[in-house]
């Protein structure tokens, strides 16, 4: 006891004297005597360690007995045989009888006795009777070989029956005592958990989140009943981060009770000697929204634990119900505003590259996934291309519309949810085993009814995504699908509006473009320039589709002829150009020679080409414009020279 507090310790004093002057002054009555056998047991064995040494006669044997004749104990180990009942009906005269008759102690001598147990014995029994009542709650029976001395046996035996009343009553008032101190702590305990509810229901409705509110259920819980393993089962993902509040799996509760106390909506109890479970549903004004499951070892809860627990579930379940509906309220708002948001930003740009880099950034950081696949259905192979995705073995991959869960989009037109891949999965997927994940969501992209593409986000964590991103998912879907077909739209119209219709090559405009746009980057280029020899008589000899035909076959021997990052464009009539960044005049002299040597010996009908070569590098002395129309005037004059000087060569500026 804490010094500091004097009071407490005579407070306590006084309480404990108090409960032992109620304890001697309460006594045993008839209808106590039928559940007396465990507290007579105990007397009885403690009686025998104190009176170890007694000085009884050779060859006794001392036994305890209930008023119903049954045996309580034996003192000694060897009287196993010792009769289990000893009323008339079972053994026939002995002192036990006389005595409990009487009510006095009583002999048999020997002769008497008819048991053959007993015939060896002359028999003593002495009544033990209660302090203030004089009921004859036990009697305390002595077997002493025949033809001993009558009077000593029958001293002995009252002196030791005087000894065992003191030695139950020792454990009577213990009894009272823990059960006056066990009432008293059962109304403490009453007290706080009244206390308790009333603490938690005000923290409960000052709370309008749903982590806090779980918060505070577990945590009280678990100040209440530290003893005890709970934990809660939510039916939806709240994406709650407390270790024991898990999602309710049918197939994966522990126990029968829980789900019966979600299905019935009503508290679900297990009761063993060793354990104590029970199930309480958090009910709402709309429906059940999970189970709490208490699991208590060694212990069983109380009635007025239950009434306690029971409560604390209502309350808790109209406290959940009413952050929940104050969260998804949020969550409505904040997914418009990011809904509204993510379309604008969408529409801003119509640059496909720059809106499916935007696209899958948005997607991963929005719906904290860690993987994400965009593809677009090829009209004209009718596969799906992945066109954007941070999974890097997967970028450009073609797949049919019948593989993975493409497939399963491409037949059902329908969003997927998958909580664990693992676990069931309707079809293997490559973007899931490649990335080891087992939660995926997928939408299809749908544009005038048809599938022209689809997302699918992923993580490796089991029953990751919630329902809300599944619907959020579908509504960014419809504008995602509208913004990627305005720029591929736009991207289209675009290749059209720079690219050559018939050769596929870029156009003079483009080129003109491109040349200017390097010029500010390079410290030198080489331009040439391409005409094909007496083009005009092959469009008066074979026609005009046989003329476009060569320049689509020269064309083609250009474009294959330079590299990736040349720029081939067709300049205009029968002429092309190239021009090659940062390569010096002697290289692209090779290039051309080796394009002039491939016309002549690769097209059909026969043609040859002319080409010239013009140079520049930093230092000319010339502004950014004079560069240009220098650059292409000198490529004019050396490709009018190598034509003047019989065709079929190249010349250089």
């Amino acid at each position: 006891m804490d010094a500091a507090n004097p009071g407490d310790f005579w407070r306590c004093e006084e309480a404990l004297t108090d409960a032992l002057r109620r304890a001697e002054q309460m006594d045993l009555t008839e209808a106590d005597l039928p559940f007396l056998h465990d507290l007579l047991e105990k007397s009885f064995a403690q009686w025998q360690r104190q009176a170890e040494g007694f000085p009884w006669p050779v060859g006794s044997r001392v036994a305890l007995l209930h008023p119903d004749g049954k045996l309580v104990g034996a003192a000694e180990a060897e009287s196993g045989d010792m009769p289990e009942r000893w009323d008339e009906a079972a053994i026939g005269p002995s002192a036990f009888v006389d005595a409990a008759s009487s009510g006095r102690p009583a002999r048999t001598r020997s002769e008497f006795h008819r048991h053959p147990f007993l015939q060896p014995f002359d028999s003593f029994a002495v009544p033990v009777f209660s302090r203030s009542t004089g009921i004859p709650f036990a009697y305390l029976t002595c077997l002493v070989p025949a033809g001993a001395d009558s009077n000593e046996p029958m001293m002995l035996l009252k002196a030791a029956s005087l000894h065992f009343r003191t030695c139950f009553y020792h454990h009577y008032e213990r009894l009272f005592i823990a059960d006056m101190w066990h009432a008293a702590d059962n109304a403490a305990r009453d007290v706080q958990r009244s206390r308790l509810l009333l603490g938690v229901l005000r923290r409960l409705h000052d709370q309008i989140e749903v982590d806090s509110v779980l918060a505070e259920i577990m945590d009280s819980l678990d100040e209440l009943y530290p003893d005890c393993r709970i934990d809660l089962h939510l039916s939806q993902d709240y994406g709650i981060s407390h270790p024991r509040v898990k999602p309710l799996v049918f197939d994966r509760l522990e126990n029968e009770i829980g789900r019966r106390a979600y299905l019935t909506g009503i508290v679900q109890e297990e009761k063993s000697d060793s354990r104590h479970l029970i199930a309480l549903p958090l009910v709402g004004k709309q429906g059940v929204y999970g189970v709490l499951c208490m699991d208590r070892k060694g212990k069983s809860f109380e009635a007025a634990d239950l009434r306690f627990l029971a409560e604390l579930a209502d309350a808790s379940g109209i406290a959940f119900e009413k952050a929940s509906l104050h969260e998804q309220a949020n969550e409505l708002v904040g997914e418009l505003r990011i809904i509204n948001e993510i379309t604008q930003r969408l529409n801003s740009s119509l640059n496909l590259e720059e809106t499916l880099r935007f696209a899958t950034t948005e997607l991963l950081r929005l719906f904290d996934a860690e993987y994400c696949c965009v593809l677009q259905k090829d009209p004209h192979t009718d596969q799906f291309v992945v066109i954007t995705t941070n999974v890097d073995k997967l970028a450009g991959e073609l797949l049919s519309p019948d593989s993975g869960f493409c497939g399963v989009l491409w037949r059902s037109r329908e969003p997927i949810i998958l909580s664990d891949y693992r676990v069931r999965t309707p079809v293997r997927s490559r973007f899931m085993e490649l990335t080891g994940s087992r939660s995926l969501l997928a939408t299809p992209l749908m544009m005038k009814g048809e599938m022209n593409g689809a997302v699918l986000l992923a993580h490796r964590k089991p029953h990751y995504f919630s329902y809300e991103n599944y619907k959020l998912l579908n509504v960014l879907s419809i504008h995602l699908g509208l913004a990627l077909s305005n720029a591929r739209l736009h991207e289209e119209v675009r290749r059209l509006s720079i690219t050559d219709n018939l050769t596929g090559m870029y156009n003079r405009r483009y080129l003109d473009e491109i040349v200017q746009r390097r010029l500010t980057k390079d410290g030198a280029g080489t331009l040439l320039l391409i005409d094909i020899d007496h083009f005009k008589e092959i469009n008066d000899t074979f026609g005009h589709q046989a003329g476009d035909a060569v320049l689509v076959q020269v064309s083609g021997i250009v474009s294959g002829s330079i590299r990736e990052t040349d720029i081939a464009a067709r300049w205009g009539g029968d002429e092309l150009a190239v021009y090659f960044p940062k390569l010096e005049l002697d290289l692209a002299v090779k290039v051309a020679e080796r394009i002039r040597k491939r016309v002549e010996g690769e097209t059909r009908p026969p043609v040859t080409v002319s080409c010239g070569l013009a140079e520049w590098k930093t230092g000319d002395g010339l502004d950014l414009g004079d560069i240009i129309d220098s650059l292409f005037a000198r490529a004019d004059t050396a490709l009018y020279d190598a034509k003047r000087g019989g065709r079929n060569r190249i010349a250089l500026a």
